[in-house]
Order: C-alpha cells, then structure tokens, then sequence
C-alpha cells in the first residue's frame, strides 16, 4: 500500500530544528499536513473504488486530487508545497494508481502524455 507523503512529514516535523532556527513542523503545521492527509484519503478511496476504469475516469479522479491539493495549498497562506513535497504527492498518485491496476504509461501515451505529466493541466503547486 502506498505511504501517504503525510506520514513522512509528520515523522519529519518531529526531528529537531534546523540550524537556521526552522524545522519542518514550522514549514508545514499540522493543520496544512491534515488538509493533504484527507485530499490523499479521498482519492485512495475514489481509485479502489473504481473497479475496471475508463481512462475518463481515472482522469476524473487524477483531477479531483489535484484541484483537492490546489485548494489546500492555496488557502494555507503560509504554505506551499515545495520542489521535495511536489514530488512526493506525485510519487503517491502514480503509485496508488498503479496498484489499481492502471497502466499509467499506456493511459498517458493515449492522451500524448508522458506519464509524469498526468497531473500537469490542474496542478497550480
């Protein structure tokens, strides 16, 4: 089962402050890592549900997790979703997509996609 990137951020926020004074808990609070958490729940939850998807489908879900993020990012002034957290929510849409079953490379080539810019046309982090 895919590791929401949530669980590594809370376990990131528990180290130590940085030398410059920051720590991770800082960068991110807990109600900006709760936000994502349930964005993420969500859209585990639509993919398992889908059964035998069409590729509108799985585009639909792809999309709602993204605008999902967008909203979260978007209204937690204080936070934003860096290069290093960016990557990690990805990783975890392709790999909850891929343990469904879903051919992620097949699925973007027939939309003239590389299979890492499948969530390209909603993501504004």
């Amino acid at each position: 089962m895919a590791q929401r990137p949530t669980d590594r951020w809370r376990e990131q926020a528990a180290e130590p402050r940085s030398a410059e004074g920051t720590g991770f808990a800082e960068l991110y609070p807990e109600p900006f890592v709760s936000a994502t958490e349930q964005v993420l729940k969500s859209f585990e939850s639509e993919v398992r549900a889908l059964g035998s998807p069409s590729d509108d489908d799985v585009f639909a879900a792809v999309q709602r997790v993204v605008e999902g993020l967008n909203d979260v990012d978007e209204s937690h002034d204080d936070c934003d979703y860096t290069t290093i957290e960016r990557e990690d929510l990805c990783e975890f849409i392709d790999t909850v997509l891929t343990e469904a079953g879903i051919d992620l490379d097949g699925l973007a080539a027939r939309r003239g996609l590389g299979r890492h810019e499948i969530t390209d046309e909603w993501r504004d982090w």
